[in-house]
């Protein structure tokens, strides 16, 4: 039983996958920085860079966007297997069609390819490639050489040119097939007549997150679509009906007081997912990390304390973390590199079922992920492609506090370090009197528990010590001051 569920508002759009009854998939599209997967731009490269075998290319954003070399499509098909360097292929000042693969990732710009890709409904068509392809997710070999031997015989596909038959094409009759590839021809000529377009400008932009749904999240498993705009739940109804007939009676307008995400229980689990902790339902728990060059989960028993032995209360723990770990992955859309650190397990089939749980858990995840064995250390290393910002990162900030670190100094920390610089001042200036500035909790542990210290401070420095609250200081920050 799967669910969507569409927020819409001026600012933003949010867009909740709920699978039988819990949420498994977030997206947030925000009017003021959506994102930019997917469009395609007239760039001009900027700078190459031999020694990177990239180049970055103006797109109009902020920063430069990089191309590597292995993403600039070849002219010549039958250059086999030859190296290629960027010098040979771009130069500086040349305009060229791009695609960008990445969004920007905290200080990294843009990742692009000229390999241009152009989805719809049932296909993906690859004006750069030959190819044609099946997705994997089609196992049936009849099906998979029925609907590629139709695609062949399609008189309108351009025949130098390169499909891959999506997953929802498995239910899909010719008619369907014709009509995908006419809509893609249309797009396609568009974005290729841009010459009058000048450097820097975007030739084709992706559909709104809300279309993207009909065209990309919509499986068997469907069951409905709730969208709580009317204006909206319009839009798609004649969207559908034009490209997706077969989705619009799942589209439905949600016109309840109550707010949707609130009625499902999305809202609570969004603020789930932005927590260290998560809580599994035996009372085991994951801690999850995540820093710039990875993402650590930690599984602990808690208080699951089991029934039989410990080693089968650890299996039961790891196998219930699987199921959790491949959820939070999708939730908080957490990419790169993510190091599992699993509860030790002795026996060897115990460690082949909670690796055989985690790959089938991680299935129906839309990103493509790798997984290595357990490691000498027991841990799993894994990767999962990012194409977006993470939960945490469209959804929070630097705390402004600790600066991203996690953690502040202690207040008796930070006492002692005014000690210190009370000493230097008193050394390096002729002051009378000495006034320090801090926060509440800092002033109340250097005059009460640190009161001795500080008499006997006053008495070697021979220089009376005031002390002042600043409510707008963090923990941290003080400042002693020549009086």
């Amino acid at each position: 039983m799967k669910e969507i569920l569409i927020n819409i508002t001026p600012q933003e759009t949010r867009v909740a996958i709920l699978e039988n009854g819990l949420l498994h998939d977030l997206y947030i599209e925000r009017a003021r920085s959506r994102g930019l997967v997917g469009n395609v731009y007239k760039g001009k490269v900027v700078r190459v860079l031999p020694g990177m075998e990239a180049a970055f290319v103006e797109i109009g954003l902020e920063k430069a966007a990089f191309l590597h070399v292995s993403d600039v499509a070849r002219k010549d098909k039958n250059h086999n297997g030859e190296v290629v360097h960027i010098g040979q292929v771009l130069r500086e000042g040349q305009a060229i069609l791009v695609q960008v693969l990445k969004d920007q990732l905290g200080t990294k710009g843009a990742r692009l390819t000229t390999n241009i890709t152009i989805p719809s409904r049932y296909l993906v068509f690859m004006p750069n490639a030959e190819n044609i392809g099946v997705s994997s997710r089609i196992e049936n070999e009849k099906d998979r050489d029925r609907l590629k031997n139709d695609l062949i015989d399609q008189p309108h596909r351009i025949k130098n040119a390169g499909y891959i038959l999506r997953t929802a094409a498995e239910v899909a009759d010719t008619q369907a097939i014709a009509s995908d590839i006419k809509y893609l021809n249309r797009l396609w000529d568009n974005i290729n007549n841009a010459s009058e377009v000048a450097a820097g400008n975007a030739v084709h932009k992706d559909l709104p997150l809300y279309l993207r749904v009909l065209r990309d999240m919509v499986d068997e498993d469907l069951d409905v679509i709730r969208v709580d705009s009317r204006e909206t739940c319009n839009a798609m109804l004649a969207f559908a009906k034009k490209y997706v007939p077969e989705v619009e009676a799942f589209i439905e307008h949600y016109p309840g007081e109550r707010p949707v995400f609130d009625l499902h229980g999305v809202e609570d689990e969004i603020q789930k997912g932005l927590e260290r902790k998560v809580q599994l339902k035996s009372g085991g728990y994951l801690i999850i990390d995540q820093t710039e060059a990875m993402t650590t989960v930690d599984v602990n028993t808690g208080a699951f304390v089991g029934s039989r032995n410990l080693e089968e209360t650890i299996f039961k723990t790891n196998l219930e973390a699987a199921q959790g770990i491949a959820r939070q992955l999708r939730l908080r859309n957490l990419g790169g590199i993510v190091i599992l650190d699993f509860i030790d397990m002795q026996e060897d089939e115990h460690k082949r079922q909670v690796m055989r749980a985690l790959e089938k858990a991680l299935e129906k995840d839309h990103a493509r992920t790798s997984i290595s064995e357990v490691s000498s250390l027991g841990l799993v290393e894994m990767t999962r492609k990012r194409t977006r910002e993470s939960l945490e990162h469209v959804l929070c900030g630097t705390c402004p506090t600790c600066e991203g670190r996690g953690s502040i100094k202690t207040a008796e920390t930070v006492c002692f370090e005014i000690f210190r610089e009370i000493l230097r001042e008193a050394r390096q200036f002729d002051a009378k009197e000495l006034l320090v500035l801090a926060q509440q909790d800092v002033v109340d542990l250097l005059v009460d528990e640190e009161s001795g210290s500080l008499a006997e401070l006053e008495g070697f420095i021979g220089i009376p010590i005031r002390f002042q609250v600043e409510s707008l200081f963090t923990q941290e920050q003080f400042d002693v001051v020549i009086v």
